[in-house]
């Protein structure tokens, strides 16, 4: 399952912005069910917002509360950067302008003020781990 983010340029050049964000998700051992996407395709010019949701099949909300979703950026050619965690917090070196936020089984991804430094596929999935500070 794909979205693809095409972005308009001030000029004639454009970015494709691919979201990766279907499949099953990690750690779940079966029990979290599977993230649906919408919307398949989105348009957005430069400094315009962006939201991506992700919807998983069952609650992903933890006994403490906590919303076990991250969401994750990947450029080509290098590896996963983790963005967002327990559904709404920023992960170290994440731009404000980069937020998420949900609960239970709806999620929401939110790219404001979009550049050409956005570009990259990006990944909704399941976690139960406190992320490191790099």
């Amino acid at each position: 399952c794909h979205t693809v983010l095409h972005t308009h340029m001030p000029y004639p050049t454009y970015l494709l912005l691919g979201l990766l964000l279907g499949g099953p998700l990690l750690f779940s051992h079966g029990s979290y069910g599977r993230i649906v996407l919408t919307p398949d395709f989105v348009s957005a010019s430069l400094g315009k917002t962006v939201n991506l949701t992700c919807r998983t099949s069952r609650s992903v909300t933890g006994s403490d509360g906590d919303n076990n979703v991250a969401w994750y950026q990947q450029k080509s050619g290098q590896a996963p950067k983790l963005l967002i965690y327990w559904a709404n917090r920023r992960h170290t070196g994440t731009p404000e302008r980069i937020s998420g936020s949900g609960s239970g089984t709806d999620f929401t991804l939110t790219i404001s003020r979009m550049d050409e430094d956005d570009a990259a596929d990006y990944y909704c999935r399941r976690h139960n781990w406190i992320p490191r500070t790099q």
